[in-house]
């Protein structure tokens, strides 16, 4: 096969993987998929692959696409590819990257390394990490690409709405909400959170006058949504003469997003880097521009 490179994808994620395989010049190939009655899974790739090869897959929802990327992986290499690099728009099991209590396993470091030990190359969008300076030390390949949504939910943001101001939902979003902001000089500042479970938050207003401006709030990743529920209801009981969300990973299930609009928010925006039904501004230019160097 005389090919520059190919991208596989499954079938789910069939449209952007193909979007940015158009857009970067590789050839686009769909990774067949079966499962057996009884869960286990048997995958088809094409049976010949030229040296560089590229592995769509978003990991959200990221266990059983976990035993799929090493399926491909090892596969993939005995077909031929000898770079492999792993696009994964979403990537899981990034929270986890210490012990809180005696015995916890510590997912990133593991599945960090897993991933590792299948590819040359990774490049993803707003990895979700805290204590951790760069990919590079949770998922140590030789090639690390961060992308950003934040400034193209900025762009979105200042078509849609103009001068606005930007929020970010608690203190380690700081940097994020600061990269959205500065572009277009919005006075920007964030909450201060206090989780109390997996769907319970307190939150705390910074102290800026909000009241008859328009604000967005603005967060790498909205999940159960109850962070955004809260910070929304207090914003509105402050006086804010509009309110939407924008979030670079939408994983929030539609009664969520419900419940976030019946606390007072308008538009919802999201990148595609999650399928979404909020789904309002494209990731494809920026990894096609990340895979074409």
């Amino acid at each position: 096969m005389q090919e520059q490179g190919v991208l596989l994808h499954l079938e789910d994620e069939q449209a952007i993987a193909r979007a940015v395989a158009d857009a970067c010049g590789l050839h686009a190939r769909l990774v067949e998929r079966h499962r057996f009655p009884d869960g286990e899974l048997r995958l088809r790739l094409p049976p010949a692959l030229p040296p560089r090869v590229v592995v769509w897959r978003g990991l959200h929802q990221p266990n059983e696409k976990l035993v799929e990327l090493l399926l491909v992986a090892r596969t993939a290499r005995e077909l031929g590819a000898r770079d492999l690099t792993l696009v994964a728009p979403y990537l899981g099991y990034m929270r986890q990257d210490m012990a809180f209590r005696a015995g916890e396993a510590v997912s990133q470091r593991i599945v960090g390394g897993f991933l590792a030990s299948l590819f040359d190359g990774l490049v993803t969008v707003d990895p979700h990490l805290h204590r951790v300076a760069t990919l590079e030390q949770a998922v140590p390949v030789p090639r690390a690409v961060v992308l950003s949504g934040a400034p193209l939910l900025a762009d979105h943001i200042a078509r849609e709405r103009g001068e606005v101001v930007l929020i970010g939902p608690d203190e380690e979003s700081l940097q994020w909400v600061a990269a959205a902001a500065r572009p277009h000089g919005w006075t920007h500042a964030v909450c201060r959170k206090t989780r109390q479970g997996d769907r319970e938050v307190d939150i705390e207003l910074p102290g800026l006058p909000v009241a008859g401006r328009p604000v967005v709030l603005i967060d790498d990743v909205a999940s159960s949504g109850q962070t955004l529920v809260r910070a929304a209801q207090l914003l509105r009981q402050a006086g804010v003469r509009s309110l939407d969300v924008a979030v670079t990973h939408a994983l929030l299930p539609d009664e969520a997003l419900v419940r976030i609009r019946q606390a007072g928010v308008g538009a919802f925006w999201s990148t595609d880097a999650v399928a979404h039904p909020s789904n309002a501004v494209s990731i494809v230019p920026a990894v096609a521009g990340a895979l074409r160097v």
